[in-house]
């Protein structure tokens, strides 16, 4: 069983009004703040304490409480390409049931609340009338969010080499020089140094000769 609920948590709903008529049906709307680390750590998501917009269906079913709805919130984060920060309207759409404790996943009622107790580990349910949707949440906008978010579809990115933003630098460019003919240019510079200074040896000899 799930810890007592706080009806004072925005996340947290009442299904009293439902009164557990099968076919009864609550529309809500309500603006609630982001908890801490919504959406994908280290990649995107909205600011905790950001407003979220819900709009929600919740219908009295045998079982529970069946939840339909939207969440629409603004998400924050840095473009994989470019690194740029970035922000972005997410609209994530979930379908959850919240069961009750004294019923099975066919509505009846249990002789036992805990004849099934390894399928109610996978199962959200009803705590004195009321549902947390936090987890639920959680889940329908990480799968909404981008793994990779880039600001825009053509962001170019950074240049590989010096890390310049190319899409400010369109026609930024680095010469390509084969590895293989840097070897040997270096080697005709060694050469190039090596002839300077027998020369000079030379210059240097013939200045003594002169002397004498």
């Amino acid at each position: 069983m799930n810890a007592r609920l706080d009806h004072r948590n925005p996340l947290v709903f009442d299904t009293h009004e439902l009164g557990r008529r099968p076919g009864a049906l609550q529309k809500l709307t309500r603006s609630v703040p982001a908890p801490k680390d919504l959406g994908i750590a280290g990649v995107i998501g909205a600011p905790e304490g950001a407003p979220v917009e819900l709009n929600l269906r919740l219908e009295s079913v045998m079982e529970g409480v069946l939840v339909t709805g939207t969440a629409r919130a603004s998400a924050e984060g840095e473009c994989v390409r470019c690194l740029e920060p970035l922000r972005q309207e997410v609209a994530a759409d979930f379908q959850e049931m919240f069961s009750y404790h004294d019923a099975d996943d066919r509505g009846r009622t249990r002789a036992e609340p805990d004849d099934d107790a390894e399928d109610d580990e996978d199962r959200l349910f009803i705590e004195d009338g009321l549902f947390d949707l936090e987890p639920v949440l959680r889940d329908a906008v990480v799968l909404a969010l981008p793994m990779q978010p880039v600001c825009r579809e053509t962001c170019a990115g950074l240049c590989s080499e010096c890390g310049i933003r190319l899409d400010e630098n369109p026609d930024h460019h680095h010469d390509a020089v084969d590895i293989r003919w840097a070897a040997l240019q270096g080697l005709a510079e060694t050469v190039k140094d090596g002839e300077k200074d027998n020369m000079g040896g030379a210059e240097a000899g013939v200045d003594e000769k002169q002397e004498k």
